[in-house]
């Protein structure tokens, strides 16, 4: 009987919890329901914004936008769904900005400032903060807009919709090729996302959503754990069209360059050792690779003795089996007509000694939160390596005065500074000044340091650095004909650092580095073409090597080269003025012409040249989309075009580079 009693006193008491919990759930709906979001963030006469609940989860920001040219009535649409896992609303507060507090101690704020001048348009700036155990996440819909600026890739795609990215940490990584991560999305309708230096973010585009990319804050590697809160705060720009607001995102939020590289490496060739030679250098094989390029009739800007000149990797200390008389070999050089740059590096591999002892002792060594300094990189060659901590400026002088003491007793005319990007530190890396800036701050502080050289200086990565004078050189890239990091890239690249803010870009080795193989023929000449009216011209692989007519064509594209450099420079004194790419997408000379929104395989020379490489082995012809306007076939006044329309099938035979140049 009393078994009996108790069981049927359990049976009441757990209907009694579940009623509860009924209730419970029931109250808590109708709180929710109770702090329904319908929000107008944004009224004015051509442009609406509105937050409203989307029933899967967060808010959905809905734009309205109404053109008067001609006059069109805009249709809502959901650009983005913002807090997609914050959960409960707590309160919603309106006192200009918009602040809405959720249940789990997560805060949003939304404000709205007009942008008055020149170019007119509106900025919603948003800002999460969140116990650090929180992800944060705001997914932007992609739609059937094309897209712009987003990570260096080995896969360089573009637009960068086609890009798949799967939880992608946004720093600079030796991973992907991706030496510039600026977070910046720019659409062909005028919208772009820019992301605060404090946001620990990652990108997933095209795997959680289809169609979509997703930022994501979250307080995980490669990020410090250390970090107090989580935050994602961006800016939302919204402009008449895609110009207008590329030009106020570089002068907001990119910035611009402080000055221009030098003027001889924008008009003759840099010719370097690495393709051809590799590590194989030494005082006999760099002064007969001048010789060659003397005697087959080549100018030059200067000569760059790449890996491997020193004793071991970081000494800074030159190797005397190799160059027994450096500051004599560079001398003779200099007598041959060259300036002289070297390689560099920010490492030191474990074993060069007494280098890596000394800067271990002194603390200038990157180190772990674990408290390891070891890490590695492509020349390990068995051992480990560290990375020299750029971020304390102690470590930072002692770098870059062992540097000052080499270029002045050989002569050196400045250097090629490789690597750079953060990933090559030991993770969790812990660095100098604020941990919400980390751990992209060490790309920064390397390449400014690099900048102390000189305009002949190059580097190839970037963070936030939009602002130095000199070049940044595109990542290794392979000699192929696809996208797998070879010539198509060649120019997708391009368009990608000219609109990450990045207009004083140095191409990569004319035909690839041959990792895989040798170029052919075919395949350096078209390379050397893609080339031609970017800033720079870099060969390793050189023409010799191929038959006489390779040595003609090439003479005759780096002629090209010279003859145009000073509108290139040009260029790139406009870009110091007001942030405007060297080389820019077609699109920017037609901001509101559909059909050239989509266009990667040509590109500009300021605002006057068009440029229409061939990147298909064995083509001879190829489609061709001119701007409204007229144009000069090959510069020549008696070969007038109009554009507005694609031009079917024009002929280019291997001599033949179609460029036009603007009326």
């Amino acid at each position: 009987m009393v078994a009996a009693v108790l069981i049927g006193s359990a049976e009441i008491l757990e209907q009694t919890v579940h009623v509860r919990e009924t209730l419970k759930e029931v109250l808590a709906a109708l709180a929710v329901c109770t702090l329904a979001v319908d929000i107008t963030v944004l009224n004015t006469p051509d442009l609406q914004a509105k937050l409203e609940d989307n029933p899967y989860g967060g808010l959905n920001l809905l734009l309205k936008r109404t053109s008067h040219f001609p006059p069109t009535e805009g249709l809502s649409e959901v650009i983005s769904v913002i807090g997609r896992r914050t959960g409960t609303i707590k309160d919603v507060v309106q006192d200009g900005d918009v602040v809405i507090q959720f249940a789990n101690d997560t805060t949003v704020r939304i404000a709205v400032e007009a942008v008055a001048g020149a170019r007119t348009g509106q900025i919603i700036t948003i800002t999460w903060e969140a116990p650090k155990g929180i992800r944060l996440e705001d997914c932007i819909n992609l739609g059937s807009r094309h897209w712009y600026g987003g990570p260096q890739q080995k896969r360089q795609y573009w637009p960068i919709e086609r890009l798949t990215l799967v939880d992608y940490a946004y720093v600079t990584k030796e991973a992907d090729n991706c030496g510039v991560a600026e977070p910046y999305w720019l659409n062909s309708e005028g919208i772009f996302y820019y992301f605060d230096k404090k946001v620990p973010l990652f990108i997933d585009q095209n795997d959680l959503e289809k169609n979509a990319a997703c930022f994501i804050a979250q307080v995980k590697p490669p990020y410090s754990s250390k970090r107090d809160r989580n935050e994602l705060i961006y800016a939302v720009g919204i402009f008449d069209d895609v110009r207008k607001a590329h030009e106020y995102a570089v002068e907001k939020y990119l910035g611009k360059p402080s000055g221009v590289p030098d003027a001889l490496m924008m008009k003759y060739p840099i010719w370097s050792t690495w393709a051809r030679y590799k590590n194989h250098v030494n005082h006999d094989v760099v002064l007969k690779f001048a010789d060659e390029i003397n005697s087959n009739g080549f100018p030059n800007s200067q000569l760059e003795i790449d890996d491997l000149w020193e004793v071991c990797y970081g000494s800074q200390t030159v190797d005397v089996d190799r160059f027994p008389n450096m500051k004599n070999t560079v001398n003779m050089l200099k007598g041959k007509g060259f300036r002289v740059t070297i390689w560099t590096h920010p490492f030191i591999n474990k074993g060069c000694e007494p280098w890596y002892t000394e800067a271990l002792k002194k603390g200038y060594l990157v180190s772990s939160e674990y408290g390891s300094v070891e890490t590695s990189w492509w020349n390990d060659n068995g051992t480990t390596t560290a990375y020299v901590d750029f971020t304390k400026p102690e470590a930072r002088s002692w770098y870059v005065g062992r540097l000052e003491n080499i270029q002045k007793a050989y002569g050196f005319d400045s250097y090629k500074f490789d690597g750079g990007e953060s990933s090559w530190a030991p993770q969790i890396p812990v660095l100098k000044g604020d941990i919400r800036d980390q751990p992209g701050v060490i790309t920064a502080d390397y390449l400014r340091a690099a900048a102390q050289f000189g305009p002949i200086t190059e580097v190839r990565s970037g963070y936030r650095t939009q602002d130095l004078p000199i070049f940044v050189r595109m990542i290794d890239k392979d000699t192929y004909w696809t996208f797998e990091n070879g010539l198509p890239t060649l120019i997708t690249t391009l368009l990608q650092m000219n609109m990450n803010g990045y207009p004083l870009v140095l191409p990569d080795m004319i035909g690839g580095n041959g990792y895989n193989e040798e170029p052919t023929k075919e395949l350096f000449i078209r390379w050397l073409q893609a080339n031609t009216f970017m800033p720079s011209m870099q060969f390793s692989y050189v023409p010799w090597d191929f038959d006489n007519e390779t040595i003609e064509l090439s003479k005759k594209f780096v002629q090209l080269h010279a003859k145009y450099s000073d509108q290139i420079m040009t260029a790139c004194q406009r870009s110091v003025r007001d942030g405007s790419p060297v080389n820019p997408p077609v699109w920017w000379i037609a901001p509101n012409d559909t059909a050239a929104h989509d266009i990667w395989d040509e590109y500009l020379l300021g605002e006057t040249i068009l440029v229409a490489p061939v990147v298909e082995r064995g083509s001879r012809e190829r489609d061709i989309y001119l701007p409204a306007g007229g144009w000069l076939e090959q510069g020549d006044p008696s070969r007038r075009l109009e554009g507005g329309d694609w031009i079917r099938n024009y002929p280019a035979p291997l001599d033949t580079l179609p460029f036009f140049v603007r009326v």
